[in-house]
């Protein structure tokens, strides 16, 4: 089973990582919330030195093929921010729903625990990865075509730069 954390040691590497949201609810799909997760993404290239390699944003989680110098780091201040956007984003629009993401501790928790980090360790398992992360929208069945998703690195259009992948 592979660990559901990323090792200290190879926080430099490049992972495939699924971030999703507590419970699989659905909300990235209105609200301007896919924006959200693109604009902290654009950030944290520009501030962070991250590469995305591949991407898809689905309604309740998200599939990323990345590096960085500290992916631990990114990882954390990323789901930190967009919890804190998703937040302010659900009391403006939605404040209803925003009792399912309360945490018994105290606060909100948007997302579940494990981000399934698997190091890319091989351009087999690279392609396999960038091709489930392009046709998760048609297998869901809200597109025909990979490139027809726009919350896609599949998509020609897309919104996010995809760094060119060096193995």
């Amino acid at each position: 089973m592979p660990s559901p954390r990323i090792s200290k040691e190879y926080s430099s590497a490049s992972y495939f990582l699924t971030f999703t949201i507590k419970n699989w609810y659905y909300i990235f799909d209105r609200h301007n919330r896919f924006q959200i997760i693109t604009d902290s993404l654009i950030y944290c290239q520009k501030h962070k030195q991250l590469k995305i390699y591949a991407y898809v944003f689905m309604l309740n989680h998200i599939h990323l093929v990345i590096s960085a110098p500290d992916v631990i780091g990114f990882v954390r201040d990323f789901k930190k921010f967009v919890s804190k956007e998703m937040q302010k984003n659900i009391i403006s629009f939605e404040p209803n729903i925003l009792k399912l993401f309360e945490n018994p501790k105290g606060g909100h928790e948007f997302w579940q625990s494990s981000n399934m980090p698997k190091m890319i360790e091989s351009e087999d398992f690279l392609n396999q990865k960038i091709e489930y992360i392009h046709h998760n929208p048609v297998r869901k069945q809200y597109v025909n075509n990979p490139e027809d998703w726009i919350w896609s690195s599949a998509n020609p259009a897309r919104g996010i730069r995809v760094d060119p992948i060096v193995i």
